[in-house]
């Protein structure tokens, strides 16, 4: 075997390697924010309550959704995360088969939220209102299901009854959530974004997203 022939293996087999290494740095990616989002959720529900997940939502973790201002390995991530976090809430609130809803639409929610913030993530202050607009948009339209199983009639904090009316229940809980939600994502979201961009670890994960798209191209 001549040396060009031993040039020509290391070429084929050199984008086997990339492709390798991009495929668990993905992996990687997903599973860590994931665990973030997971994590920061289910301390959020302990010790905030039903504000984390009731009628009047302030999610905190909902601020690391920022991460797919970075990489597209974050809509996995977030998505994950939620799902595994209103799962662990199922058991955490006793919200029984009930809870499901939030699972399949509460992360199909984060989903879309985190897929418009990546689609925007040139304009970081419109791109952070992704979460913003899913949430206000999905969350309410099953919420009233949850809550009303629960025993949760009125409007938190007031006498004023929302039972049997499903589109005031809807319209009660879009502002509430788009307002908890946006309240997060501009507070915390969007100062963790100028925090982090200065930071190795956004470079570190533009970098390898810049790496990946090459090698497919």
């Amino acid at each position: 075997m001549d040396v060009r022939e031993v040039r020509m293996q290391k070429d084929r087999r050199a984008p086997q390697v990339t492709n390798a290494l991009d495929h668990t740095a993905k992996i990687t990616h997903t599973a860590t924010i994931a665990a973030l989002y997971a994590g920061l959720t289910l301390v959020c529900i302990l010790f905030l309550g039903n504000l984390a997940w009731g009628p009047i939502q302030f999610r905190l973790s909902e601020a690391v959704c920022v991460f797919a201002l970075f990489t597209p390995d974050a809509i996995a991530g977030l998505t994950l995360g939620c799902a595994v976090a209103n799962i662990a809430n199922i058991a955490l609130s006793g919200t029984g088969m009930l809870g499901m809803l939030d699972v399949i639409f509460g992360s199909l929610a984060t989903l879309v939220g985190a897929a418009l913030t990546w689609t925007w993530r040139n304009k970081p202050a419109l791109a952070v209102a992704g979460p913003v607009i899913a949430n206000a948009l999905i969350v309410p339209a099953y919420l009233p299901l949850i809550l009303s199983g629960l025993g949760f009639y009125t409007i938190p904090f007031t006498s004023i009854a929302l039972d049997g009316s499903y589109p005031l229940m809807y319209l009660f809980g879009f502002v509430s959530t788009g307002i908890g939600e946006a309240t997060v994502m501009y507070a915390l979201g969007l100062p963790l974004y100028h925090a982090l961009v200065r930071t190795p670890l956004a470079k570190k994960l533009a970098i390898q997203h810049q790496t990946t798209s090459s090698s497919r191209v």
